[in-house]
């Protein structure tokens, strides 16, 4: 059993896949424990097409053994893994929805010069294609492709910034033969500030290979702040090795972005761009909501205001865009952010969809938020986002967005209850 669930991360997508079918088999065989049966649902899984521990095949496992009902693929910039997503559905019998993140450029609009949903940089904004009709996936891909070569021209020179840093401690980072094998970019996938945090965090380990070594490395050379939370997972990595990298990555992060990094600029679409590729494959558009941190929810993001001061020109801006939803994650923001998002997407008549960004591995796949009542609406609106994507990808005209779709149900409840029975 472990082999098979090694080989759901082997470099062979066909591999990936048959390890899948045999776990699967097993599993129903009664040879393997079955997982847990639960109402969970998560639209926002990452895999190694954009960055996560986790091929798509393998998120999905992850997903399923966590007793999720549904699964949504999410990486940014790179559609890589939906046909791979799609097929381990198949093998699983588990309903998925298909996805992509991508920064979007709002200079020309109303939000020009405001810190919008992006902790580094202003006037750009991180959006979702969701919903992805299957027939269209290359038609997106043809899209984003030009934007992640310029993406990785950026990234090549924040490569040099991040040398100039470290270079005092006997670093050097270089992009072609440090980060980009540590990503799936020759299959189409995008490199991300965190492969190149990930490349760092693998220099460290390998000049210091014990995890005290690596502290005091930090505080004492680097001057890298940490809390005593980040500082005691690091310390317990010859007992946690799976999560040991990632805990080094995250203390770099937080500490290290601010200073190597360079602002987006031609890899980013306009929001004009963006609003039309949606339309033409029939994905749902995506605003994702952030919100102001003051003590945050999650305890890894620091203290900085986002779209809350400026909420009614946010909504009255995405409306006039032609923006079909919003996307949040429950597990981020306070109740009363929350409600009062929620009660602007009602009055725009905007779809509401959720789910729990996981990129690494401590995160769990559970966004145990929606045991409240407050937010049971997000369940049922993931069924209808997979009834809409399996109609569009059946017939366009049918898709939750279409023209034909608003003309003959105005009211997106009305689509929610429709769609969320053909999931």
């Amino acid at each position: 059993m472990d082999d098979l669930v090694i080989r759901l991360n082997d470099n062979d997508v066909n591999v990936r896949l048959d390890a899948l079918r045999q776990i699967k088999k097993l599993t129903d065989e009664g040879k393997l424990p079955t997982p847990p049966v639960t109402e969970y649902v998560n639209n926002h899984i990452h895999s190694q097409y954009s960055f996560s521990p986790y091929s798509p095949t393998k998120a999905l496992y992850m997903a399923w053994q966590a007793g999720l009902k549904t699964a949504g693929i999410m990486d940014h910039d790179s559609v890589g893994g939906m046909r791979e997503f799609i097929e381990a559905g198949k093998i699983l019998g588990m309903p998925i929805t298909c996805g992509m993140e991508i920064r979007c450029d709002m200079s020309k609009t109303a939000l020009n010069g405001k810190r919008i949903n992006n902790p580094d940089q202003k006037s750009v904004a991180y959006v979702a294609l969701h919903g992805v009709p299957h027939q269209n996936i290359d038609m997106i891909e043809e899209f984003i492709k030009p934007y992640r070569e310029k993406r990785n021209e950026r990234n090549r020179r924040m490569c040099k910034n991040i040398t100039e840093l470290v270079k005092p401690y006997g670093f050097e980072l270089d992009f072609d033969r440090d980060v980009y094998p540590l990503s799936k970019a020759n299959e189409g996938g995008s490199v991300t500030e965190r492969h190149i945090l990930y490349a760092l965090a693998k220099k460290v380990t390998a000049k210091y290979p014990t995890p005290a070594q690596v502290v005091d490395f930090f505080k004492n050379e680097m001057h890298v702040a940490m809390s005593a939370k980040v500082e005691n997972q690091i310390l317990n990595g010859e007992n946690t090795p799976d999560f040991y990298e990632y805990d080094i990555l995250g203390a770099l992060k937080a500490e290290m972005v601010e200073k190597f990094y360079i602002d987006a600029d031609e890899e980013c679409p306009s929001v004009y761009d963006y609003i039309d590729i949606c339309r033409r494959s029939g994905a749902i558009s995506a605003y994702a909501y952030l919100g102001d941190v003051g003590d945050s929810v999650t305890g890894d993001k620091k203290t900085q205001k986002f779209e809350d001061d400026y909420l009614p020109l946010l909504f009255d801006t995405l409306k006039e865009l032609g923006f079909d939803a919003v996307t949040y994650m429950p597990t981020r923001n306070t109740e009363a952010q929350l409600r009062r998002v929620m009660e602007y997407c009602d009055r725009y008549n905007l779809f509401q969809i959720s789910g729990v960004d996981i990129n690494s591995p401590r995160q769990e796949f559970i966004c145990r938020q929606l045991d409240d009542p407050l937010y049971a609406h997000l369940v049922d609106a993931t069924y209808a986002l997979i009834g809409a994507e399996n109609e569009a990808t059946k017939d366009l005209h049918n898709s939750m967005f279409s023209q034909k779709t608003e003309l003959e149900m105005p009211n997106v409840k009305d689509r929610i209850a429709y769609y969320k029975t053909k999931a």
